[in-house]
């Protein structure tokens, strides 16, 4: 089976970002394998599924009208796709997608972004993630399953995935609340692949476009690769790969790629 090359991509709408995805995957070489893409903001109808066959992948989407959307496009086939999770929060929006391999269960996921303290997104967002370890926890066992959760979070693990704690203090992303959800998810089974492989290394995956932000470097990490314990033994390789982000001619999504590599023996 050899390597596995897994990307988690926040486009900000697929449409917008056709003329980017194209330079961005032969630059690389269309050298991945499974392209989970987030925030879509486009119907089935709408999605570029012919784009994608030019490089090779077979897409599967969860797609909502103008807002949210999954969609994960790959070159080896799944043995089974998921739309619907069989909850109401979880199935309310568009914003997961699961599927089956030989070699791991993956779970493509944009997570609400979520409001100010008190307000009904806020309560949203907290109860979502609930579902979604609920639902995790009822179908794996991450000590033994490989399981594979990449994509955009919309929190952070701590302050050192923000350039300016004082700053951002408490708002959206960096709340405790927030932030013991997602490290509710480490504590059911996952490791955050870039803090096992590149423990130390300061690394956002999101920039505002207002300020030039990028070029400062001033963002957030918010968009993760989590492996569950099973699956450790076969990660290889975790890179944010910031070509896609720091463009110029061709209008970026406010996110940069996040790829991990997975070795498997034949």
């Amino acid at each position: 089976m050899g390597r596995i090359k897994v990307c988690g991509f926040n486009v900000n709408s697929v449409r917008a970002r056709l003329p980017l995805l194209e330079a961005w995957l032969e630059h690389r070489g269309n050298d991945l394998d499974i392209l989970c893409m987030q925030e879509l903001k486009a119907e089935e109808d709408q999605f570029p599924f012919d784009f994608f066959k030019r490089f090779g992948f077979t897409c599967y989407i969860n797609a909502q009208k103008r807002y949210n959307g999954v969609g994960t496009c790959t070159k080896p086939l799944p043995e089974e796709v998921l739309t619907q999770f069989g909850h109401p929060l979880l199935d309310a929006e568009k914003r997961l997608l699961y599927t089956r391999y030989p070699f791991f269960h993956l779970i493509n996921l944009y997570a609400p972004h979520g409001d100010v303290r008190g307000t009904e997104k806020f309560e949203f967002k907290l109860r979502w993630y609930d579902a979604l370890r609920e639902w995790i926890a009822a179908r794996f066992d991450l000590e033994r399953d490989k399981v594979v959760l990449v994509g955009d979070f919309n929190i952070t693990f701590d302050d050192a995935d923000v350039f300016d704690p004082v700053l951002l203090a408490d708002t959206i992303g960096t709340m405790p609340e927030e932030r013991e959800k997602l490290k509710a998810l480490l504590d059911l089974g996952f490791v955050d692949a870039w803090r096992r492989l590149r423990p130390g290394e300061v690394q956002y995956t999101w920039w505002d476009y207002k300020g030039a932000r990028i070029w400062k470097n001033e963002g957030m990490r918010i968009d993760f690769v989590l492996v569950s314990r099973a699956l450790l033994p076969h990660l290889e390789a975790v890179e944010v790969d910031m070509w896609a982000r720091r463009k110029n001619k061709i209008k970026p999504s406010d996110h940069a790629p996040v790829i991990a590599t997975f070795r498997f023996d034949d």
